[in-house]
């Protein structure tokens, strides 16, 4: 009995903390909408490859003349931040001091100040982590979760809340797929199993190819269309609303 009631406990404070972040994100959402600065949150594990896509999508934005800016989260170091600022577009470090997700508040008190006038899209690179980022929406317009080659073929159905609540699902390193044995078939069959309908994308920063799709995603959503809406999303439990706030579980303890 008392075993229950510590776990409902903690459940409720779960839904609470998440509760306050929901409405954090709605009013990031809001002010970065009124601006005109779609906002994207990356997620991944550690070591997919996410940095050096990400530098090199930076890169093709400048080079096109898109105003861009991005931040960076991880519990230490300034390392992702000095990679990406070869890119040539602002970039700003952000230590969680062993905190293992961003959260909205926390996103915009680092954006204040900081965030340049013109910027038209807002890339966040999340703490590599697959689970408890993918319970905090951010005042995103735009969820991408990338999972390279590498990790394995059923890394969505280990992680289903994360891959769940994609927009779109970004596969890395994929020059790698042949060395790797990398099943593209059963990789995406378990990516519909938990988000039917959403799209997946293979590319590789080292090669180029599949560079610029997640600019032309991200530039679609700041030209008004609608991204893929996760069924997770829709039916999922009490606690935001997809892409003003995403529906999810309360998360277990990582």
């Amino acid at each position: 009995m008392c075993q229950n009631g510590h776990a409902g406990r903690t459940a409720d404070l779960r839904r609470a903390v998440l509760a306050r972040n929901d409405d954090g994100a709605r009013e990031l959402r809001a002010a970065l909408t009124a601006r005109g600065t779609v906002a994207v949150n990356l997620l991944s594990s550690p070591g997919s490859g996410k940095t050096a896509l990400l530098e090199a999508e930076l890169g093709l934005a400048r080079r096109r003349g898109v105003s861009v800016a991005a931040l960076t989260a991880d519990l230490a170091t300034e390392n992702d931040a000095l990679r990406l600022a070869r890119s040539g577009v602002p970039v700003k470090q952000v230590l969680t001091d062993g905190l293992c997700h961003l959260e909205a508040r926390m996103l915009a008190g680092h954006l204040d100040g900081w965030l340049p006038g013109d910027c038209r899209l807002l890339f966040v690179e999340n703490v590599g982590n697959l689970v408890c980022p993918a319970s905090y929406d951010l005042g995103e317009s735009l969820r991408v979760v990338l999972a390279s080659v590498t990790e394995g073929e059923d890394k969505p159905l280990k992680y289903p809340t994360a891959f769940g609540l994609a927009n779109l699902v970004l596969v890395t390193k994929a020059d790698l797929a042949a060395a790797a044995e990398f099943d593209d078939a059963a990789f995406l069959a378990n990516v519909q199993r938990v988000n039917p309908g959403v799209e997946v994308v293979p590319t590789s920063a080292r090669t180029g190819d599949g560079v610029g799709a997640l600019l032309e995603r991200a530039l679609a959503v700041l030209d008004g269309v609608a991204p893929h809406r996760p069924v997770m999303a829709v039916h999922g439990a009490p606690g935001g609303h997809a892409h003003e706030g995403p529906h999810r579980p309360v998360p277990e303890p990582s």
